[in-house]
């Protein structure tokens, strides 16, 4: 699918959609739970979460869907499950370790991107610890029993391998003890990780050794299903709607259902933009931006890369250079995003360096053009906000991308005022 997008000013308020980030965990902790119950999750879902409940139906958990959200029956152990992971890396290095406790064996799929990212990690941990695996990547096969035991994972190129761990090893036969071997990047996540499975009873303590970090697990734990439990609104994705106020003189986009407390890194975005000369408001759960002309960005891209496409559309937009750094871990993404971002600037008329490991962007006028997606959700999204501020209109080439993290976003971009067409 294409779309057009012409230039536009966005105004008005949306809600936020659920955390993908958040929603994957608690999925993933309720069927792993003793009792099961309800989440405050609709459908239809985005891709990825719908690949999560997919794979966690195959490892035997239900799904039934009430007027109160999602309600979630656990696992039954399984002798034999086939795991179609979409393009989901966060499905596939959760429940990699998960299966492996609730499951006999396995034979796990992907798509996209997703056979090309890295989990040779993972799997040398996990080979260590009672699995054996056909393949250090997609597709594979497992079998075995995830046992426990001390593990030494390094922590800078995925945080998922340690979350898919943490929810693993509590149900493990014998305590655990997870040992990073560098410095963790994507902190925020893991700490959304452990505050899941607390809300779910686990036990597990964190300590610090010579500046790296050390996870014990108690084994043989029972999660719970909480009394009471909710799902984030989506800081990532509610990023675009703040930009493309902050962006356009006149323009102002409100986004509710957001939560300053929430462990999600992305809600830095409000002060980025904030800080880079833009009109950025919190007032309880709600979050404004507002068009003012901003200057140069300058951030460290290490704890929220998910958040480079929309920034540095802003700071094609700003006056002034800016420079994102500490990126390359961006590469092993849905694209590499660090050169599709630089593709995405240089086909709408901005100019922008690539480097090894970040962008430098020079502010400027915006001409409009013809962008190729990349199968990247994201870059879908950061092209529509940049053609807000084209002087011509912007062509997307596999707009259908979007529907990974927010099949809603076109029709939520035209509710605030946008004009998006598609052309096949």
């Amino acid at each position: 699918m294409n779309i057009v997008c012409k230039p536009s000013v966005l105004s008005g308020t949306i809600g936020a959609i659920p955390s993908k980030s958040d929603a994957h965990r608690k999925l993933i902790c309720a069927a792993l739970s003793v009792n099961g119950g309800t989440l405050p999750l609709y459908p239809p879902f985005c891709d990825d979460i719908a690949a999560t409940v997919n794979c966690l139906t195959a490892l035997g958990a239900k799904f039934t869907e009430t007027p109160d959200g999602l309600h979630v029956t656990p696992v039954i152990r399984q002798t034999h499950a086939v795991l179609d992971c979409g393009e989901s890396g966060s499905t596939l290095r959760f429940l990699l370790p998960v299966a492996m406790c609730v499951c006999d064996n396995i034979a796990v799929t992907g798509h996209g991107r997703l056979p090309e990212r890295p989990i040779d990690t993972l799997t040398a941990a996990m080979s260590a610890h009672g699995v054996q695996f056909s393949d250090g990547k997609l597709p594979l096969n497992a079998v075995g029993t995830l046992t426990g035991g001390i593990y030494e994972i390094v922590g800078n190129i995925s945080s998922q391998f340690l979350s898919g761990l943490l929810m693993a090893l509590p149900l493990c036969g014998s305590d655990s003890e997870i040992r990073l071997t560098t410095v963790l990047q994507s902190s925020k996540y893991v700490e959304m990780t452990l505050d899941t499975l607390r809300l779910f009873g686990a036990e597990i303590t964190v300590s610090e050794q010579n500046g790296l970090l050390h996870y014990y697990v108690k084994g043989k734990q029972q999660l719970r299903f909480p009394d009471e439990i909710s799902i984030d609104g989506d800081w990532s994705n509610a990023a675009f709607w703040l930009a493309a106020g902050a962006v356009s003189d006149g323009a102002s986009v409100t986004v509710s259902s957001l939560d300053s407390d929430s462990m999600q890194g992305d809600k830095a975005i409000a002060a980025i933009l904030k800080g880079a000369g833009a009109d950025v408001s919190v007032c309880g759960k709600t979050v404004t931006g507002s068009g003012r002309t901003m200057h140069e960005i300058n951030a460290s891209m290490e704890e929220i890369p998910d958040l480079l496409p929309i920034l540095a559309i802003c700071a094609a937009c700003a006056k002034g250079t800016s420079h994102f750094t500490n990126a390359e871990r961006l590469r092993i993404k849905e694209s590499d995003r660090l050169s599709a971002v630089a593709e995405l600037l240089r086909s709408v008329g901005g100019q922008v360096d690539e480097l090894p490991d970040g962008l430098t962007v020079y502010g400027g006028q915006l001409t409009g053009g013809t962008v190729h997606a990349h199968n990247d959700h994201r870059l879908v999204m950061a092209a529509a906000i940049a053609a807000l501020r084209c002087a011509e209109p912007v062509t997307i080439l596999g707009a259908e991308a979007v529907s990974k993290s927010y099949p809603s976003f076109f029709a939520d971009y035209r509710q605030l005022g946008g004009i998006a067409e598609i052309t096949d």
